[in-house]
């Protein structure tokens, strides 16, 4: 699956097993985004992947083995940083929808396996080969994700823009110029969100 803007790509097969925990040596996580809640003890962070359906969309990871995929193909030094530093297991994410006739949010995921090294940039084969990443330092990262819901209602990206006045204003999916592939996103966005899909937000 090829994500815009920072060159994702999620492939159900070929992954490592999901649920392994981190392989990649020296892996910190810094510091937790703002808004984020307990899940046994530790401090969840929020996201929002995007995603092309038609090449890999929430019915392909509703399909895959376990539900589950790994996000390979990561090729932005700002999003592997964010991979390394903050996402963690168990951590909650949106799917959205990019460069289709009607983008938005699909539905939700969840971290199953953090940040690891992704293989794909060392395969000469694969569009996403780095012939300078090093096997002992991978430059490139991965982790993996699984289905957690896939909305009923998608929340459109023209639903999402009517509300930039107040509760999204500040959310990075709609600033003007972004092209990330993967960025964080808030509780209080989080929350909001989800109640526009009909669905029962997090309680703080």
């Amino acid at each position: 699956m090829t994500a815009a803007g920072g060159g994702a790509r999620s492939g159900a097969l070929g992954c490592p097993p999901a649920g392994g925990g981190d392989r990649t040596p020296n892996l910190r996580l810094r510091h937790a985004l703002p808004g984020g809640r307990r899940h046994g003890g530790a401090l969840l962070n929020y996201w929002l992947f995007k995603s092309e359906p038609g090449t890999f969309g929430i019915d392909d990871l509703a399909a895959a083995p376990r539900r589950t995929t790994c996000w390979e193909g990561i090729r932005n030094y700002q999003v592997r940083n964010m991979m390394r530093d903050q996402m963690r297991r168990n951590d909650l994410a949106f799917l959205y929808h990019s460069s289709c006739n009607e983008p938005g949010i699909a539905g939700t995921v969840r971290i199953v396996r953090g940040a690891y090294a992704d293989d794909t940039a060392f395969d000469r084969r694969s569009r996403y080969f780095d012939a300078t990443s090093d096997p002992d330092d991978p430059r490139w990262l991965t982790v993996d994700v699984k289905l957690v819901r896939k909305f009923v209602r998608p929340v459109t990206l023209q639903a999402l823009r009517e509300h930039t006045g107040v509760e999204l204003r500040d959310m990075w999916v709609l600033r003007r110029g972004n092209r990330l592939s993967i960025t964080p996103v808030t509780l209080a966005e989080w929350n909001f969100i989800v109640g526009l899909a009909g669905e029962r937000p997090k309680r703080n």
